[in-house]
């Protein structure tokens, strides 16, 4: 083998390897986005639910007009408006689930 067969092999060997570390490393990362997505769409749907909750409490005649219930009932709000800000990320994996569940034949779930 020549001396630069020898160098060819090396730097070949060296590349496959990185390249299949940066495979490994991209993969995990995009798993751990996924999950963070995925977490955060639950926060999303449970702040909704408790500002629902919140102003169903608060138009109660008996709560009615509570001032503090409506300031908490406006920082809810603010609250979950702010969440939406972040849309495109918890929306990764609705795409995600709505796509397996159309394949699986089921329809998709619509919030």
């Amino acid at each position: 083998m020549s001396r630069l067969e020898i160098v060819l092999i090396a730097v070949l060997t060296l590349s496959t390897v990185f390249n299949l570390l940066v495979f490994v490393y991209a993969r995990e990362a995009l798993a751990r986005l996924l999950s963070a997505a995925d977490e955060f769409g639950d926060l999303k749907e449970m702040t909704d639910s408790f500002s629902t909750h919140l102003q169903g409490v608060y138009n109660l005649e008996m709560f009615y007009g509570d001032q503090t219930l409506l300031g908490l009932m406006e920082h809810a709000t603010s609250y979950n408006e702010y969440l939406g800000t972040f849309e495109h990320i918890y929306q990764l994996t609705e795409t995600e689930t709505e796509e397996e569940e159309t394949i699986d034949g089921d329809s998709p779930i619509t919030s």
